[in-house]
């Protein structure tokens, strides 16, 4: 079972930067969007929003998924735990794929080498931050420091 510590006392930190990083994407894809604005929608033109290649329908994807990642940084439950923890693989999957048909017509999302950097440095923020950012009961976050700092001598005493 993996290990997800429970109220994380940089939870605060780790939601500023998932929230942050949703900010970016929501006004990236917001630019992409007025700079795009009447082009086809996988269009394989020069457009740039904030220094990396868009089209038309990466900037409306970005827009749902900025709002979607601010959402999820502004509830103190666990929604946000989930939401950085499967953010951070789409960024990653999405880059890695993306990168392997960056000079081919399946490039249908325009991007270039620095967009592909940056999703997966957001990506692997969102990924670390999902696991930071779980949420429990007073009694759950004391089981699991106890667990952290004696895990052998838990499972000696049953």
């Amino acid at each position: 079972m993996p290990h997800f510590p429970v109220n994380h006392p940089a939870r605060p930190l780790y939601r500023v930067l998932a929230g942050l990083i949703g900010l970016y994407i929501l006004v990236f894809g917001v630019w992409g969007v007025a700079e795009t604005f009447g082009d086809p929608l996988f269009n394989r033109g020069s457009h740039w929003a904030l220094g990396l290649r868009t089209n038309l329908a990466f900037s409306l994807a970005s827009v749902v998924f900025g709002i979607v990642l601010i959402i999820g940084a502004s509830r103190r439950s666990n929604l946000g735990h989930y939401m950085n923890l499967t953010a951070g693989v789409v960024f990653l999957v999405t880059s890695i794929i993306m990168m392997s048909v960056l000079q081919t017509e399946a490039n249908f999302l325009n991007f270039s080498m620095s967009t592909v950097l940056v999703s997966m440095v957001f990506g692997l923020i969102l990924l670390g931050t999902g696991l930071y950012d779980k949420v429990g009961s007073a009694e759950l976050a004391a089981e699991e420091r106890r667990n952290r700092h004696h895990p052998i001598s838990e499972v000696h005493s049953r």
